[in-house]
């Protein structure tokens, strides 16, 4: 049986993203720059046999999956699914608002003095959602068990089906914390990551019920597809 590949990206750029504002079951449009590293992207990807390609429920991951597909040479071809478990982390009340101050309270509700000394101390995903949990007034968050629950049957059910139909390569376009949290779900000696580049690529492997860890955070696809632009035009 051929091994499972799931090419995992971060969707492109967004309006929050750029003005720095939280965003996780809210949603905002690729900006115009977005657009322009996820085709860059796109061209990287143009030649990989994707088997499957799959988006979470949220618009950015799914204009960042069509734009994808519309670059690959096969785009058309390959069947494209929407699964709303590979979406970001619920913020609840919190969504909207600045990223410095979501991130400036965290760290004080456990115990620490900035985010910088959070995230080089031993915090846990687990820590990081009961904190959220607790400061949500309006009662949306996730608890950490459901959470953990949905991210790791969304990502295992995408790698299964492919396993069962013969293997190969699986498009993934998912978001930059729940990304994080599959890897630390993996691999519990992964550190809490939360600065993962919009488009990057993190790639893992599925075999017989277990994933391995390939790459994480990897930005060469838009380098080689913005290399291949501009070859085109020599």
């Amino acid at each position: 049986m051929t091994e499972t590949t799931l090419y995992i990206v971060r969707h492109g750029k967004t309006m929050f993203n750029t003005i720095e504002r939280v965003q996780g079951w809210c949603d905002t449009p690729l900006t115009k720059k977005g657009q322009e590293g996820i085709r860059y992207l796109g061209k990287g990807l143009k030649e990989i046999d994707f088997s499957f390609a799959y988006s979470s429920d949220s618009g950015r991951a799914i204009e960042t999956a069509r734009i994808i597909l519309s670059e690959h040479s096969k785009g058309k071809e390959v069947p494209y699914f929407i699964d709303q478990r590979i979406r970001e982390w619920c913020f609840g009340s919190l969504e909207g608002g600045y990223d410095m101050e979501m991130w400036g309270v965290i760290p004080r509700v456990l115990n620490f003095k900035t985010s910088s000394e959070m995230f080089t101390k031993d915090v846990t995903f687990e820590q990081i959602a009961n904190a959220i949990y607790n400061l949500d007034t309006a009662g949306w968050a996730e608890t950490y068990d459901t959470l953990k629950s949905r991210v790791w049957s969304g990502f295992e059910d995408i790698a299964h089906r492919c396993e069962k139909n013969g293997g190969g390569n699986v498009l993934v376009v998912s978001h930059g914390l729940t990304i994080g949290f599959l890897l630390n779900l993996i691999d519990a000696k992964q550190p809490v990551r939360a600065g993962l580049l919009n488009g990057s690529v993190t790639k893992v492997t599925y075999q017989n019920g277990k994933f391995t860890i390939v790459d994480i955070n990897d930005t060469s696809y838009i380098e080689n597809g913005k290399n291949k632009l501009h070859d085109s035009f020599l």
